[in-house]
């Protein structure tokens, strides 16, 4: 069920892969969901509203931000990289969001984090919330930061967020290891809107994931935000396993739960 908790949403990374997934599911959640990001993507449709702006620029971002009520943040730099643009999109990014969030009012967000924010934990390993960061990438120490950041907004000035460490949300899981970090598009629209319409989010840290069997995340510390996944790996594991070899043990890939993140090039690359 899909609970009408804000009259107008404003969605960041419109144009990614999650915004794309996400843009008609989340009209269920608003009369009006405001579509942002750095380059066109199209015409507003029924119930939309479009608004192009670049997460470093603080004029935009406060222009996006203007008159809604509640923000899911999907923009950013969304894989390791150069630090640069990750510093543009994901850290000043972050920063004008909040900023802007705090200006105009705005109290409940959604922040797409990232299961790289704990890449350095093992996969023998289940962690929670309450494990510290073991970021394995500079993208997953952006995001790092951008749990600390709303995490002094809330402290400081009230505004709630759900930091959703996503794990791997794609139409079906494209190795092994995704039959750990899977989430299907449809629980990550049920957890995004548990977070909207929770009586009360706090900050909260919470794993996105399906209803695998393998796991390595525990999410005990966010019981209280009603998430409730309906779909699961466990249907794609046979054909994973068909198509996919046996992992060598010995590859730092296949021991940390950031995967290839854990083995990228080097900084500034």
């Amino acid at each position: 069920m899909t609970i009408k908790a804000h009259t107008k949403i404003l969605m960041t990374g419109a144009a990614g892969g999650l915004g794309q997934a996400l843009r008609a599911r989340l009209k269920a959640n608003c009369d009006t969901l405001r579509l942002s990001d750095r380059v066109d993507f199209g015409a507003a449709g029924d119930g939309e509203e479009v608004v192009l702006a670049d997460l470093a620029n603080a004029q935009e971002v406060n222009a996006a931000v203007q008159g809604v009520e509640a923000i899911v943040h999907l923009g950013g730099v969304s894989v390791e990289g150069a630090f640069m643009p990750i510093l543009q999109a994901n850290i000043l990014g972050m920063y004008n969001l909040y900023e802007a969030a705090r200006l105009h009012g705005v109290k409940r967000v959604v922040f797409a984090s990232s299961n790289h924010v704990t890449g350095f934990y093992r996969q023998s390993e289940t962690i929670d919330a309450t494990h510290a960061p073991r970021p394995d990438s500079l993208y997953g120490v952006s995001k790092a930061f951008g749990e600390d950041l709303s995490r002094l907004y809330f402290d400081r000035y009230g505004i709630e967020t759900a930091c959703v460490r996503i794990g791997s949300s794609f139409p079906e899981p494209r190795d092994r290891r995704m039959l750990a970090t899977w989430l299907s598009f449809d629980d990550l629209h049920r957890l995004i809107t548990a977070c909207l319409s929770t009586p009360v989010l706090g900050h909260s840290i919470i794993f996105g994931m399906s209803d695998n069997a393998v796991t390595w995340w525990d999410n005990r510390c966010a019981r209280h935000v009603g998430y409730v996944p309906q779909d699961s790996s466990d249907v794609f594991r046979d054909a994973v396993y068909a198509r996919t070899s046996a992992p060598d043990l010995d590859d730092p890939v296949a021991q940390f739960q950031g995967g290839g993140f854990v083995a990228a090039g080097p900084f500034g690359a």
